[in-house]
């Protein structure tokens, strides 16, 4: 008689998958702020060349997983929607490192953890879609948490740096609701066109002679780890598992994110950061816990 292990089901083993790639890619987001502090190179340089290894970075995940670029797919690109697609995620792209070099990290997470929100405010507006009253309450009371974070920087040196990360936020929100407006976008393609589109406009700003081999390879890594293999992983991470749950595990490069900065740059946050963070950070287990409540719900056998 031969002893068996039980067999688990399809649906364990990929949702186990999909907690694991939306992990790795919440990490990979999560040092950001390492990154942004270990380089000595200039705003623009960084932009510019993060964005073009990004985007090189991408095009091997979008041969081998999507065939490359096809004639459709170029098309889909340049279409109205798409060259709306390729601005936002180039402000998006800019604003995120300009944020990054001109106030504190902290400050950049907490604003950025409410794109979600904005973008399922935009939907409403753009699209006329039907959006929950817990996600518009829980929306209206992270701007509160924003407008705190804000308020307490005019005057004090970031104001400049949480204004980019409040640029960054909206632009990205956009970054979600235009591929519902046009579902043709194809969301790889597009991403390593804007890297290199990002490379072009600001390299002439950049001082790639006065970079050294040090910032060479973090401003390759960055581009490759941050840029790349996070989004990769967490597109494919999602999909095998419920929106609900992938949204509560990527919640904590909320926390991770500054986490890291201080752990290893003693970087402290003002005061009202931790005020309005406390704010947004509590709305966003709010609202995520009642979505993986309903979400269980409906898995639940009958």
């Amino acid at each position: 008689m031969t002893f068996q292990f039980p067999t688990r089901s399809a649906f364990a083993s990929d949702y186990e998958r999909g907690v694991l790639l939306v992990a790795t890619a919440m990490l990979a987001w999560s040092c950001s702020g390492i990154y942004a502090r270990l380089l000595t190179t200039d705003i623009w340089t960084t932009i510019a060349w993060r964005s073009l290894f990004g985007g090189l970075f991408l095009l091997i995940p979008s041969f081998f997983l999507e065939g490359g670029f096809s004639r459709r797919q170029w098309a889909s690109v340049f279409h109205p929607a798409g060259l709306a697609m390729l601005a936002c995620q180039t402000i998006s792209q800019a604003c995120f490192i300009g944020a990054l070099y001109t106030t504190t990290v902290a400050n950049v997470t907490m604003i950025y953890a409410t794109a979600p929100f904005i973008a399922a405010f935009l939907s409403w507006i753009l699209l006329k879609e039907g959006v929950a009253k817990r996600t518009l309450i829980a929306g209206a009371i992270c701007l509160v948490g924003v407008a705190v974070i804000v308020a307490s920087s005019i005057g004090g040196g970031t104001g400049i740096g949480d204004l980019l990360a409040l640029g960054m936020t909206v632009s990205f929100a956009l970054i979600i609701v235009i591929p519902r407006i046009d579902p043709s976008i194809p969301i790889l393609p597009s991403s390593v066109v804007s890297g290199l589109v990002t490379f072009v406009i600001f390299v002439p700003f950049a001082s790639a002679s006065s970079v050294d081999v040090n910032n060479w390879l973090l401003l390759a890594a960055f581009g490759a780890t941050n840029f790349a293999l996070a989004f990769v992983l967490f597109l494919f991470g999602s999909r095998k598992m419920p929106a609900a749950d992938a949204a509560l595990i990527s919640s904590m490069e909320i926390v991770l994110t500054p986490f890291w900065v201080w752990l290893f740059f003693s970087e402290v946050p003002p005061v009202a950061t931790f005020i309005g963070g406390a704010i947004i950070f509590a709305t966003i287990v709010w609202h995520t816990a009642i979505d993986l409540r309903h979400s269980r719900r409906r898995r639940a056998p009958v």
